[in-house]
């Protein structure tokens, strides 16, 4: 298996390179960094305008190739991500916002992945009873809700909470708010902002991972080989755990492995709502922005990010799939 792994470890760094690549030549061709010069007021030179581009490696006069070779070199050699159009270092602030963006995301992503999938299992054995007509009916209104929608109704319940009881509790603007001088008040700040958008997290994953595995589980209850087990006289739940469901994982594993793709750029709904100045509400900025630099390189983050998910899928399948290890 460790071969496998590395020959597939090789063939997703290649195209990431070449994805990188793409989605420079792509920004700095539809972007207009220029833009943001030209319309200042009062108006700037237009020998000035020039000499900032070409001081951030920005200018549309340059060949895009030959940019593109030196924001290759810089990024290769020196680890620098180049500048945005203002001058701000691209590498530090995709890095700060990184941590900000797993501070928000990982606890509620993973507590609904987690959790859909283990009602989902639930809900398909007990298939058309109450309680799984009821997780259904739970399912289809959070699906059919909006991220942002959730948000709000959740901040105004919040609200209100706070101002009938007179005690802050909910916290929903920033990271961080007032800290007391008790010992880990900053933890506790922290918690109490982190609350409501896990939450939301919480309520967008969660309906997902139950219809996917509760459909997966469902097709995997009723396999020949789930009957023939149950016919050699293995129990019930032996065989939904043993066969049912680890062969129902196969599937959501790997569904699982690729939302690491979309984990930090796919929440900029969430960031905006709650101010936290995450890499998804960073994505948006830098493209509204014409930031040639940093849209690349949250693209490059994404493309680390969707090679992490496929290698954890191989490896997942592999350990769920025995057939994957023999091959």
């Amino acid at each position: 298996m460790g071969r496998y792994l590395v020959r597939r470890l090789i063939n997703y760094i290649i195209l990431l390179f070449v994805a990188i690549s793409l989605a420079y030549l792509l920004a700095a061709t539809a972007l207009n960094p220029r833009a943001l010069y030209e319309v200042r007021n009062p108006p700037l030179p237009p020998a000035s305008i020039e000499a900032s581009l070409r001081q951030y490696n920005l200018s549309d006069k340059v060949p895009i190739l030959e940019r593109y070779w030196i924001w290759l070199k810089g990024v290769l050699f020196h680890w620098n991500w180049g500048y945005s159009p203002t001058g701000i270092p691209v590498g530090p602030e995709v890095a700060r916002r990184i941590g900000v963006s797993t501070r928000l995301l990982v606890l509620g992503t993973f507590i609904g992945i987690i959790s859909g999938v283990a009602a989902g299992a639930w809900s398909a054995v007990r298939q058309y009873g109450v309680r799984d007509r009821v997780l259904t009916v739970i399912s289809l209104i959070l699906l059919s809700t909006p991220t942002f929608v959730s948000a709000t109704i959740l901040i105004i319940l919040a609200t209100d909470f706070n101002n009938s009881t007179g005690i802050p509790f909910f916290e929903f603007t920033g990271e961080t708010g007032q800290q007391g001088t008790e010992p880990l008040a900053w933890l506790w700040d922290r918690l109490q902002h982190l609350l409501l958008p896990t939450l939301v997290l919480v309520m967008v994953n969660f309906p997902f991972f139950v219809r996917i595995q509760r459909n997966l589980m469902l097709d995997s209850l009723g396999a020949d080989y789930v009957r023939t087990a149950r016919a050699k006289g293995l129990r019930k739940e032996r065989a939904v755990m043993k066969h049912a469901l680890r062969t129902s994982l196969i599937p959501t594993g790997t569904y699982f492995a690729f939302s690491v793709a979309t984990l930090f750029t796919g929440a900029a709904f969430t960031e905006t709502i709650f101010s936290f100045n995450g890499l998804g509400q960073y994505g948006v900025t830098t493209i509204s922005g014409n930031d040639v630099n940093g849209t690349v390189a949250v693209t490059a983050f994404s493309g680390v990010c969707v090679l992490v998910g496929a290698m954890l899928s191989d490896v997942m399948v592999a350990i769920l799939d025995p057939r994957v290890r023999l091959s």
